[in-house]
């Protein structure tokens, strides 16, 4: 929003920006105020307080539920994980995400990776897809 309320002219000259959405909403205060790093801040400070990236690592394994299962099982996860879910995803689909600290980032990525690796030379019929820090949580 920031970015398209800088294309406006300046207010002398008779521009404006009009914002339609709910003033209380915290990137709606940012364009107000018109502070980028208040609204950054803030998300940060959220971000930390629930655990989500940047604070953490988040993969997101979407696939048929014994596809999913099977490769967890593959996987031998950092000490720490925490698994969030399976959940639907759509149909015959779940997601399920794996949390854990930044510093066990990389051992989270050599795990799933190394999984899916396994599952690929059985020519696992039911195929899965790794995210890791997927845009959509939920």
């Amino acid at each position: 929003w920031l970015a398209a309320a800088a294309l406006a002219r300046p207010a002398a000259e008779g521009g404006q920006v009009v914002v339609t959405a709910d003033s209380s909403l915290p990137v709606v205060q940012a364009v107000l105020r018109w502070d980028p790093a208040w609204h950054a801040g803030r998300e940060l400070a959220d971000r930390v307080a629930l655990g989500f990236p940047p604070a953490s690592r988040i993969a997101s394994l979407t696939g048929p539920p014994a596809g999913v299962a099977d490769l967890l099982a593959a996987a031998t996860l950092p000490a720490g994980a925490d698994l969030l879910g399976p959940v639907g995803a759509s149909e015959g689909r779940e997601r399920l995400l794996i949390r854990v600290p930044r510093s066990a980032a990389a051992a989270l990525a050599t795990a799933l990776a190394g999984a899916q690796a396994v599952r690929s030379a059985r020519k696992a019929p039911d195929p899965v897809r790794v995210e890791l820090d997927p845009l959509d949580l939920f």
